[in-house]
């Protein structure tokens, strides 16, 4: 194979993997808009908000245990609250990135986040 035809062979992949690229772009940006239409700055920014709030949620219960002047360990309804707020906030902080990561892949259009 001389290096004419391996340069046509790469020609030939990017090629198709731009085209596979452009379609999941499509399939994605089409799913996402049908189960979100409403998809704006204003709609992330509650969304980014709520997180910030399960985020507060989970540090304050976590900085009670701090403030508790006895010796002995949380109680296991203490521990239990705590896992409840940080599996909130981790499952809310895990979509919100994939959101951001929706919106950097290009299947969040920019025309729709105003």
């Amino acid at each position: 194979m001389s290096e004419n035809d391996d340069y046509k062979d790469l020609l030939r992949q990017k090629h198709f993997l731009g085209e596979v690229e452009q379609a999941i772009r499509f399939a994605n940006t089409e799913l996402i808009h049908k189960q979100i239409p409403l998809l704006n700055k204003d709609t992330i920014l509650a969304f980014a908000v709520q997180v910030g709030k399960l985020r507060a949620n989970y540090l304050e219960a976590a900085f009670k245990i701090g403030l508790n002047e006895s010796a002995k360990a949380p109680e296991g309804d203490v521990i239990d609250d705590i896992k409840r707020k940080r599996e909130l906030f981790e499952v809310a902080r895990q979509a919100f990135d994939a959101l951001r990561d929706a919106i950097e892949k290009g299947y969040v259009d920019i025309d729709t986040v105003d």
